[in-house]
């Protein structure tokens, strides 16, 4: 008798896990939008729900791709039971965005075997900014010129308009092919008021330095996160505040990227205003053998980033020696406008009285407002070395030091033999020898640091690093121009240790051969020209193979920023 009875327990637990299998089989999925028409560039739910508990990567969002932004999404399970029966149901809620106006087919999505039933969309033009002011959240940006040079910065404003309460939220980045783009500064918030309407506003600013010509579109940013809306459910305690999805998205722009102009000579700079400024510490014309001076130079430019700005260097006649400091960059904005400043001082030293012509300082640059080429200039100085009295009174000291001391007479006595004090010149005859045996010393290691410095230098020019220079004539074999570019400057420092080349323009200032800074100009040319040129390398090949067998005819040859 019990043995029967285990067994209808048996049977019916059975039968029962067999009809709860049949029960959680997957036998539908629907999906739906929360709002249809919408706006174009305005968010609205797309929501696809399973008739069970299925794997959350079971939905595939990528047909949607098409026509429409995808947003974040999130899945949800739920279990219920209602007079012991079971149901389960799994949520995906993905935020779109449609790109444009005009009706769309969401199209059919495919989970397990079962697929959801198409949805036609209808999305409306949005007119002018007070239908999207109508919206709880948007995105605007503005740009500061739509056509630029290459290289050419330019300034990309982006706001973000909410008047829902934000519970958590991201801003992706704005893309731009071909570009290098930085966040100026931190996020500013602010409020404003539209249509009558409170808005809270985060402003974000971003440097773009577009690398290439021609037609592009500038990606603006795309907002994500969730709104919190009240929904007020009776109990006994507690008022539950609802999330909702949310994105926005702002209006894209169409850029035109200029080439670099064919008549132009020299490092590119294109800028609104740029221009060289000096000061003097002292500030006079006269200045004494030996005592320092400072010249602090500054040059500032609009538009343009602190890698941009070229390396600034002073000439000097003979008789005067230059040591330049390390040099002081600072970027700020200035209506809307990233202005960027450098600032090197020069500490000079004249060991020779006489009058000194100081050079001009000349910086070409391209002016993008009148489109013409313009230098920056600071005039030719003349300063007047005088002779300094304090260094010629120890001089005379120290002569007077050094000189033999003579014997100094004692008065005369008729009946008394002549007596001199011979203690000064034994006091004097031992310092003249101490000072005699440091300067030799001296001399002897500094004769022995010259050598060995010189020994050394040799050394650095002959047993270079071949690196730089292997690739870089690989690439003219292979006449990869862009490669080449990147190339010089590496193979030009290891050539040229001494010189501190870190950029293209200089290692084409130290080298200052004339046919070499013009091949490396038609370089350029090919790269940022305004129509696309296959370049040969053979004529830059032979003139790095040249420059590398005889780098001594190069070295220590002044550098100019003249064109």
């Amino acid at each position: 008798m019990v043995i029967h009875f285990i067994r209808l327990i048996a049977l019916s637990t059975l039968t029962s896990l067999l009809l709860v299998q049949s029960a959680f089989a997957l036998t539908q999925v629907t999906a739906t939008v929360d709002k249809n028409p919408v706006m174009e560039k305005e968010s609205f739910i797309l929501q696809v729900i399973a008739d069970d508990d299925v794997g959350t990567n079971a939905l595939d969002t990528s047909p949607l791709l098409k026509d429409f932004i995808v947003g974040r999404t999130s899945v949800s399970s739920q279990t219920s039971m209602v007079n012991f029966n079971t149901t389960r149901t799994t949520k995906w809620t993905t935020v779109l965005i449609a790109r444009t106006a005009g009706t769309f087919m969401i199209p059919a999505l495919t989970i397990e075997s079962l697929s959801t039933s198409p949805i036609s969309l209808e999305v409306l033009k949005t007119s002018n900014q007070k239908t999207s002011a109508s919206q709880d959240i948007f995105i605007t940006t503005d740009v500061s010129s739509k056509e630029v040079y290459v290289q050419e910065q330019l300034t990309l404003t982006v706001k973000l308009h909410f008047a829902a309460e934000l519970k958590r939220g991201s801003l992706s980045e704005p893309t731009l092919d071909g570009a290098s783009i930085t966040q100026i500064g931190k996020d500013k918030e602010s409020d404003t008021i539209i249509n009558g309407k409170r808005y809270r506003v985060i402003e974000r600013n971003y440097a773009i330095n577009p690398q290439n010509s021609g037609n592009f579109i500038i990606k603006t940013p795309v907002f994500s996160g969730e709104i919190i809306s009240q929904t007020n459910r009776r109990s006994n305690f507690l008022s539950f505040a609802d999330t909702k999805p949310v994105s926005a998205l702002g209006e894209d722009i169409n850029l035109t990227v200029k080439p670099i102009p064919d008549n132009y000579q020299g490092f590119w700079l294109p800028s609104e205003i740029l221009t060289l400024h000096q000061e003097w510490q002292p500030d006079n014309e006269s200045f004494m053998v030996g005592d320092p001076i400072t010249r602090t130079v500054i040059l500032t430019a609009a538009g343009l980033s602190e890698e941009q700005l070229p390396k600034v260097e002073m000439s000097v006649p003979s008789g005067i020696k230059v040591y330049p400091d390390q040099a002081e960059l600072h970027t700020g904005m200035n209506n809307n406008k990233l202005v960027s400043q450098k600032k090197q001082n020069f500490a000079l030293v004249a060991s020779k009285i006489g009058t000194y012509e100081l050079p001009e300082i000349r910086i070409p640059w391209w002016n993008t407002v009148t489109n013409k080429m313009q230098y920056a200039v600071i005039p030719a100085k003349s300063i007047t070395i005088t002779p300094n009295e304090d260094m010629a009174n120890d001089k005379q000291n120290n002569n007077a030091t050094n000189s033999t001391a003579q014997a100094i007479p004692t008065t005369v006595n008729e009946n008394k033999p002549l007596e001199t004090k011979t203690v000064i010149v034994k006091e004097a005859s031992w310092l003249q020898w101490l000072f005699l045996a440091l300067w030799l010393l001296t001399s002897f290691a500094w004769l022995i640091s010259s050598f060995n410095k010189k020994k050394k230098n040799t050394k650095t020019i002959k047993a270079v690093s071949q690196s730089s220079y292997k690739d870089l004539i690989n690439a003219c074999d292979k006449n990869n121009g862009e490669e080449a570019l990147q190339l010089i400057a590496p193979w030009a420092a290891e050539l040229f240790s001494s010189a501190n080349i870190t950029t293209l323009e200089e290692a084409k200032h130290f080298i200052n051969r004339t046919e070499f800074n013009q091949a490396v100009m038609d370089l350029q040319q090919c790269f940022y020209g305004k129509v696309a040129k296959s370049w040969n390398g053979n004529t830059l090949k032979s003139l790095i193979i040249d420059i590398n067998k005889h780098p001594k005819n190069i070295q220590n040859q002044p550098i100019t920023l003249n064109p």
